[in-house]
């Protein structure tokens, strides 16, 4: 079985372009051997104009096992769900779970920061007084709490708050200050949550030249024996295997030698 494999992929049930089947589908084109749908979870105070309610988090799990039977012979498929530090949804029946934090407590308000360059200035002088390190410690802190949440699988885009911060527009993530954060929260994750993600979105959408994590944080990851898997963070179908092989570089470069996808037994250690 090929071991090509995306475990964040999002779907027309929230902010995806395609079907699930229509991801499948190009999954199999492209020859994977399996493949996983992680939709967004329930958020109360979400920006999405769809939103993964109760009810249709039903017909989510339903069809992902309607399709899983149908292609059972083609592809494996898993149903998973990418859950938001702030949400607070049941995840019985769900084979695997990504944790993520898209949003930060400032103040009374619960609110994203997942926006683009001009938003993300506005959010940093709104809500950290232009402070920019102070966003990237309060961001740090609560992932570094996303096993107060759920028992996850997985780490999502770990540092995602510098999604636009390419060349370093706002912060420089370099300084001894900023990778101390980043190093705290993967210290108070390890043990808790086993594996990361290797995540391309950024590069398909357009916002960075690199995956996430950077190498320094990667590095780290690898001391602490955390697995790594690659993703895309897929939001259409495109770019489903979206720079895969340069996040198989990049993980080599910090020292790892494998990665590892789900099985039906399991996550499974595999060579880069």
């Amino acid at each position: 079985m090929s071991h090509l494999q995306n475990l964040h992929t999002h779907t027309t049930y929230v902010d995806g372009k395609d079907t699930p089947e229509e991801l499948i589908l190009r999954a199999i084109e492209l020859g994977f051997g399996s493949i996983g749908f992680s939709e967004h979870s329930y958020l109360p105070y979400s920006s999405f104009p769809n939103q993964l309610t109760d009810e249709k988090l039903q017909c989510y799990r339903q069809e992902i096992l309607a399709l899983k039977q149908a292609y059972t012979h083609a592809i494996e498929i898993f149903c998973g769900l990418e859950y938001d530090f702030y949400s607070n949804v049941d995840t019985a029946g769900l084979e695997y779970l990504i944790g993520s934090v898209h949003y930060l407590q400032c103040g009374d308000e619960i609110k994203t920061f997942d926006v683009g360059l001009k938003e993300t200035h506005d959010y940093i002088e709104r809500y950290f007084g232009g402070d920019a390190m102070a966003f990237a410690k309060k961001y740090y802190e609560t992932v570094a709490r996303l096993p107060e949440r759920e028992n996850f699988d997985i780490i999502g885009h770990f540092d995602l708050l510098t999604k636009n911060n390419e060349q370093g527009k706002f912060l420089d993530t370099s300084a001894k200050e900023y990778l101390h954060f980043g190093f705290e929260a993967i210290h108070a994750l390890k043990g808790k949550i086993p594996f990361f993600e290797v995540n391309t979105g950024a590069i398909s959408r357009g916002y960075t030249s690199k995956p996430y994590p950077q190498i320094e944080f990667l590095k780290e990851l690898h001391a602490c024996g955390f697995g790594a898997v690659i993703t895309s963070d897929c939001h259409n179908k495109t770019f489903l295997d979206c720079h895969f092989e340069d996040a198989k570089a990049l993980l080599a470069r910090a020292g790892f030698s494998s990665r590892y996808i789900l099985t039906n037994n399991g996550f499974k250690e595999i060579g880069l």
